[in-house]
């Protein structure tokens, strides 16, 4: 698979089962596509419950998504310590927050005009 057939859905579908493999919580997708001016497609937001999880989830999306779709992650940031690890995958960013960071930064507030689909957990 070259690197133009990997569409941003299919990259959305394995970061969520990158998430929940670790039991990352509260997952939701943000539909970027209809707004203008956006930096990317899709925002994937969910929550671990300490720094270790945050970077369990991390690890977890990054070989899941390196394994099966041979995507490396652009850039990521925040994993010293692991409070908000952002994944930049280009036209899917990836917000991996401890719970109290994220709602004080409150992303999903902030785009409130995106569209928004919450993955109810298998967990």
């Amino acid at each position: 698979m070259t690197k133009k057939e990997v569409s941003a859905d299919q990259l959305v579908s394995h970061i969520i089962k990158g998430i929940e493999e670790v039991k990352g919580q509260d997952i939701v997708v943000l539909d970027l596509r209809e707004i203008e001016n956006t930096v990317c497609d899709y925002f994937i937001i969910c929550n671990g419950t300490s720094n270790t999880q945050v970077n369990a989830i991390v690890n977890s999306i990054q070989k899941l998504v390196s394994k099966s779709l041979k995507e490396k992650a652009w850039h990521i940031e925040g994993s010293d310590n692991a409070e908000w690890v952002l994944m930049d995958y280009v036209h899917v960013v990836t917000h991996v927050f401890q719970k109290h960071i994220r709602e004080f930064y409150d992303i999903e507030g902030l785009w409130g005009d995106a569209k928004t689909m919450k993955i109810e957990s298998t967990i």
